[in-house]
């Protein structure tokens, strides 16, 4: 069912709902206005056959009155004198009394029908009339009544039905219209939707323009990476390939063994580009579905015992701070663990020999600081700003690298929703990266 059936249906039923409740409440409205009615016309009807019969009862003798009128049938009325004999009464009236009550208002029921009787004496205490009219005579005028007054409105439903169809549809157009323009677009097409619409649609404009957007942002950037990575990828290749053939030609031993030395350096650092590539390309299929409690000070001795190795080849004395007490975050063990090791990977890489890295896991307040921080040279303030784009190297960087660690680092920070802080020591006497992470009140 489309959203406009829909709409017309519930409208319907809600006018139909209202209708009949108002049909109900006026049916008994109605009745309750026909019986205040009709027991005035009783007891004035009894009052008026006191006043005709009172001086004639001497010379009425016991008879019936003719039916006048087809509403005659349902209207009875008897004559009793004092000395409890039937002296006048209608056709259709029984020979018993019609009420036991001698004044005032009562409901009686009489070879299955129900009356309604008005009973009083005369003045003279000698005349006793009752006058009767049966209940359903005035349950069929109610139901007459509210029929009349309720038919034109359900005669007006169809009526309704086309011009609520119309309306509707009417009130629709800036959703159909914002269906056609995005029908017609390309797949290629990511430019802003212009529409006129109403405020209750704009909302939803807007949320597809920025989602456009971020698909263009997202397409280009990725544009830029597999160009930067072909690029990236081309340098070793080339190297490797040159390398191969200096072999080929090579007619001394020694000059043969460094070009196979230099073509296995070429292998191992697009080997490198190419698992950087990949860990950057699998961060984007994470979620926070996936999210544990993780204690960073076991995530840190474990890579730090990982990595051990490549620091001690290089030189490099690895330290964890003293830390008593776990420190706990939520997030992906796997990509915290990938975060930390880029960073030292990173600072195994770019520091000079026999320097100090340290990892601290620090509690301040309402954050979780998850540090890095090494006696190196630092980097200069243009460096700091673009450190973490893809493929970038900081001029005068002699070490092998893909430029992609920091990026990676990034990106699992902002999966995390924690911010990262790159920033010299004092006097540039090493460098400082930090990951913050903000934790729930």
């Amino acid at each position: 069912m489309s959203l406009k059936q829909r709409l017309l249906a519930v409208v319907l039923t809600a006018v139909s709902l209202a209708w009949l409740g108002a049909a109900f409440i006026t049916y008994l409205d109605a009745r309750h206005e026909l019986d205040e009615l009709l027991d005035a016309h009783l007891a004035q009807a009894s009052t008026l056959l006191i006043a005709q019969s009172a001086e004639e009862l001497d010379d009425i003798k016991a008879e019936h009155a003719p039916l006048l009128h087809e509403y005659s049938r349902d209207i009875a009325f008897q004559l009793w004198d004092k000395h409890q004999q039937l002296r006048f009464h209608s056709v259709n009236a029984p020979a018993q009394p019609l009420t036991d009550t001698e004044q005032g208002f009562s409901t009686q029921v009489i070879d299955g029908v129900t009356w309604r009787v008005f009973s009083m004496w005369n003045n003279e205490h000698d005349v006793l009339i009752h006058v009767a009219e049966r209940m359903d005579m005035r349950q069929h005028l109610a139901k007459d009544i509210t029929e009349r007054l309720l038919l034109p409105l359900a005669l007006t439903l169809p009526i309704l039905a086309v011009l609520l169809w119309w309306l509707i549809g009417k009130s629709l157009s800036p959703l159909l219209r914002l269906t056609q323009a995005l029908t017609r677009r390309s797949a290629n097409n990511l430019s802003p939707i212009t529409l006129q619409a109403p405020p209750e649609v704009a909302p939803l404009i807007s949320r597809l323009n920025q989602l456009f957007t971020r698909i263009s942002d997202l397409i280009e950037q990725e544009r830029r990476f597999t160009a930067d990575a072909a690029h990236e990828l081309r340098t070793p290749i080339a190297g490797i390939q040159a390398q191969v053939q200096v072999a080929q030609a090579a007619q001394q031993a020694p000059e043969r063994q460094n070009a196979l030395s230099n073509a296995l350096q070429g292998c191992q650092r697009a080997t490198h580009l190419i698992s950087q590539l990949l860990t950057l390309a699998r961060l984007e299929s994470y979620s926070q579905a996936q999210w544990v409690m993780c204690d960073l000070v076991s995530l840190s001795q474990q890579t730090l015992a990982e990595l051990a190795t490549q620091a001690y080849s290089q030189q490099h004395q690895l330290e964890l701070c003293e830390l008593n007490n776990p420190i706990y975050v939520q997030g992906l063990p796997t990509l915290l663990q990938v975060l930390l090791r880029n960073l030292l990977d990173n600072a195994i890489r770019y520091t000079p020999a026999n320097s100090t890295i340290q990892v601290c896991v620090l509690q301040q307040q309402q954050q979780v600081i998850w540090q890095v921080a090494d006696n190196g040279q630092g980097l200069a303030e243009t460096d700091l700003a673009k450190i973490t784009q893809r493929f970038y190297r900081a001029l005068g960087t002699q070490a092998s690298g893909s430029g992609l660690g920091l990026s990676i680092v990034q990106r699992i920070a902002h999966i995390h929703q924690a911010s990262l802080s790159i920033r010299n020591r004092i006097n540039n006497s090493g460098l400082i990266v930090e990951i913050i992470f903000e934790q729930a009140t």
